[in-house]
C-alpha cells in the first residue's frame, strides 16, 4: 500500500484532498477519449459540485439521488453528493414508475442529473415536487484548480454519516435500502486495495455500473484510496476493449463474469491466443460465480491471475478474496476473509465446524448496521450479532470460504440482481393473466436467467411473445423474462406454497425447446451467425437466442454481423423483442424487402 494509506482518511471528501496534496497533477480520473481529471483538477471538479449542491440547500444528511450515465459525470456525482451528504445512485435506464418508486421512497431533497439522460427521471421528479440540478460540466475542472474553502463547511459529514445508500431485494417483495457509513467506504476502498496491492502507479478500468457497489468501491474509491487512477467507461464494449487496453493502458480491471466471457469472445474474433503484451498485471472478477474453466481460460489468455472475490451490498461489498499470487488461490473458493469475519451457521444460528455446510454469516466494520425502516428485515437477517447472507457455502480447514448454494429467493443474472416478485407484480397487472411465478434457471454464461410461468384468465389469450413485450414496458430491460410458460396451475410444495427453486426442474419439459431445422434461407444464415457467436451446433428455428447462453453483450456481436451480412439496421431492443431464430429472421427478412432487396442476404 501506498503511504497514503497512513494519512487520518476516514470520510470521501478527505480522501480527494489527501489525494491532491500528495499526487497534485497525477491521474486520477481519464474517460475512455483520454480526456483527464488529476487529483487536484478531480477535488476542484467535486468541490464545485459540492457548492453546488449546497447553494440548492442540501446540507449534511440530506439525501442527494444521481441518476448519470456511467463515466466521468456519474464518477464525480458520486463523489460529489457522497462528499457532502447521502447519496442514492440509480439506474439511468429504469423507467418511469421505477424512479417514481425510489424517489418516494427515499424522499431526496434533489435529483443530481445531466441533459443527456433520458426523460423518466425528470418527469417522475416533477410529478413529486423533487427539484433536478444539472451536473456542472467536467471541462470546468480542467483549467487551473479553483480555491476551495467555498466547499469546506462544518458541515462536512463525518466518519459515522451515511454516504451511501443502495437498494437491495430480498425473498419478501419491495427493494430494502442499505445504508454504509463514511467509514465504512473507506475502509472496504483500503481492504479491496491491499487484497490487490495496488499502488499510485495502477490504472484501473472501470467497466461496472456506478450505481452498483461493485463499480463504486472496487472500480471507484479502491484504487483513489491509495493514488492510483480510474478509466471511468460508459461500460464494457466488446468492439472497443481492445483499443481501450492499447490505448490507455490499464493495469488492471474488475467486472462479473459474463464481461470475462465477452473478452475471450473478443480474443477469438480477433483471432489472438493471448491479449496483446502491455502492463495488465491482474483481472478482477466478483458478483456472480466464476466457472472454474473460465478462470482457467481467462489466465491463459491474459497472461495475469485472475482474482476472485465474494462480495454484497450489505457488507460494503468485499467479503473476501483469493490472496494475490504468490498468496495461495484454491479452486472453487472465492478466498479468505478479508477484514470480516465470516461464520457458517445452521438453521438455529449455531456456528458449523470446518467442512461443514450451511448459511453464510458475517460480523465486522464494513457490515451495514440494518436495513433503513425495514424492522422485519432486520429480524430475519441479523441475529445475536451476526448479518445472516442467505447464501450457503463452508470454510474449509485453512479458512477459504467456498460457495455452495442460495438460500435467498434472488435470482442473479450475471451479476444483476432481479427480485422475482417484481415481474410477478408486472405480470398479474396483464389484464389476461390470473397467475404468475418468476424463476431463476440455468444458464451458461449468466450462471441464472429469469423464466415465469403464467396461469391465463379463463377465456383469455396472449402470446408469450407479447408478454414480454408488455414486460418491456413497464419493467426493467434485465427483468424481463427470457422464457414465458403457460401453465394450467403453478407447482406447489407441501404446505400448498409457490416452490420457485424447483420450477426449473418442474417445468423442464415445457422449457425446453424440440428442435426444428432452419426453413428459409434467412433462418439459416442467421443459424450460423448465433452458433459462432454462442458457440453452439445445430441451432433450430424455434430456440431462444439468450436461453442457448445469450445476452446484451453477445447480442451486440450478433447485430453487427447480420447488420453487415444483410446490409439493414437491426437494433440491439429488437433482439430482445424478438428472442427466437425465427422471429428474428422474419424481422430481418422484413427490413431487407423494406430496403427493396429480395429476401435473403
Amino acid at each position: 500500500m501506498c503511504e497514503v494509506s497512513s494519512q487520518p482518511v476516514q470520510t470521501v471528501l478527505q480522501l480527494l484532498r489527501v489525494n491532491a496534496s500528495f499526487f497534485g497533477s497525477a491521474p486520477a480520473l481519464l474517460a475512455e477519449d483520454g480526456t483527464c481529471l488529476s487529483h487536484e483538477q478531480l477535488l476542484a471538479m467535486v468541490e464545485r459540485v459540492v457548492c453546488a449542491l449546497r447553494d440548492r440547500g442540501i446540507r449534511r444528511g440530506d439525501r442527494v439521488v444521481t441518476v448519470l450515465r456511467n463515466g466521468l459525470d456519474a464518477a464525480v456525482g458520486f463523489l460529489a453528493a457522497s462528499g457532502c451528504t447521502t447519496v442514492v445512485p440509480l439506474n439511468p435506464s429504469l423507467r418511469v414508475d421505477d424512479f417514481a418508486y425510489y424517489l418516494e421512497d427515499i424522499e431526496p431533497g434533489l435529483v443530481l442529473t445531466r441533459r443527456d439522460v433520458d426523460a423518466p427521471v425528470r418527469q417522475a421528479a416533477k410529478s413529486l415536487g423533487i427539484p433536478v440540478l444539472e451536473m456542472p460540466e467536467i471541462a470546468a475542472a480542467l483549467g487551473k484548480a479553483r480555491d476551495s474553502e467555498g466547499a469546506r463547511q462544518p458541515s462536512d459529514p463525518r466518519s459515522n454519516d451515511v454516504a451511501l445508500i443502495l437498494y437491495t431485494s430480498g425473498t419478501t417483495a419491495r427493494p430494502k435500502r442499505v445504508p454504509l457509513t463514511q467509514a465504512q467506504l473507506i475502509a472496504s476502498a483500503e481492504n479491496i486495495a491491499r487484497t490487490l496491492r495496488l499502488a499510485p502507479s495502477d490504472r484501473c478500468l472501470n467497466v461496472m455500473p456506478l450505481f452498483h457497489i461493485h463499480g463504486l468501491m472496487a472500480g471507484l474509491l479502491a484504487p483513489l484510496r491509495v493514488g492510483g487512477n480510474v478509466v471511468c467507461t460508459a461500460g464494457f464494449d466488446a468492439s472497443r476493449v481492445l483499443g481501450w487496453f492499447d490505448a490507455l493502458c490499464p493495469t488492471w480491471y474488475t467486472a462479473v463474469p459474463t464481461i470475462h466471457r465477452s473478452l475471450l469472445d473478443v480474443l477469438d474474433e480477433e483471432k489472438l491466443e493471448r491479449l496483446p503484451e502491455g502492463a495488465l498485471r491482474l483481472a478482477r472478477s466478483s458478483s456472480s460465480a466464476m466457472p472454474l474453466r473460465l478462470i482457467g481460460e481467462l489466465e491463459e489468455r491474459l497472461g495475469v491471475p485472475v482474482v476472485e472475490a465474494y462480495g454484497m451490498t450489505e457488507a460494503t461489498h468485499q467479503v473476501a478474496s483469493n490472496p494475490f499470487p504468490p498468496g495461495k488461490r484454491k479452486p472453487g473458493s472465492v478466498g479468505l476473509p478479508v477484514a470480516v469475519e465470516v461464520a457458517i451457521l445452521d438453521p438455529e444460528g449455531v456456528p458449523l465446524p470446518a467442512g461443514a455446510v450451511g448459511e453464510i454469516a458475517l460480523r465486522g466494520p464494513t457490515i451495514t448496521a440494518g436495513y433503513e425502516d425495514n424492522p422485519e428485515a432486520n429480524e430475519q437477517a441479523f441475529r445475536r450479532g451476526w448479518f445472516r447472507t442467505g447464501d450457503e457455502g463452508k470454510i474449509d480447514a485453512d479458512g477459504y470460504l467456498f460457495l455452495t448454494g442460495r438460500l435467498k429467493e434472488m435470482i442473479n443474472r450475471g451479476g444483476e440482481k432481479v427480485a422475482p416478485i417484481d415481474i410477478d407484480n408486472a405480470l398479474l397487472e396483464h389484464p389476461a393473466v390470473a397467475q404468475a411465478i418468476a424463476f431463476a434457471v440455468p444458464h451458461p454464461s449468466l450462471g441464472e436467467d429469469v423464466a415465469a410461468a403464467v396461469v391465463l384468465r379463463s377465456g383469455s389469450s396472449v402470446t408469450e411473445g407479447e408478454l414480454r413485450a408488455y414486460l418491456f414496458q413497464h419493467v426493467a430491460e434485465s427483468k424481463v423474462p427470457s422464457r414465458i410458460v403457460f401453465v394450467d396451475a403453478i407447482p406447489k410444495g407441501p404446505t400448498g406454497k409457490p416452490q420457485r427453486g424447483g420450477l426449473a426442474g418442474a417445468l423442464e419439459r415445457q422449457l425446453s425447446v424440440p428442435y426444428a431445422a432452419p426453413e428459409t434461407p434467412t433462418e439459416k444464415t442467421l443459424a450460423g451467425i448465433w452458433g459462432e457467436v454462442l458457440h453452439v451446433d445445430a441451432i433450430g428455428r424455434d430456440d431462444n437466442f439468450f436461453a442457448l447462453g445469450g445476452d446484451s453483450l453477445s447480442a451486440m456481436r450478433v447485430l453487427n454481423r447480420a447488420n453487415a451480412r444483410f446490409g439493414v439496421s437491426l437494433g440491439v431492443r429488437q433482439v430482445f423483442d424478438f428472442p427466437t431464430l425465427k422471429e428474428q429472421a422474419a424481422r430481418l427478412a422484413e427490413l431487407v424487402r423494406g430496403a427493396g432487396r429480395p429476401d435473403g442476404p
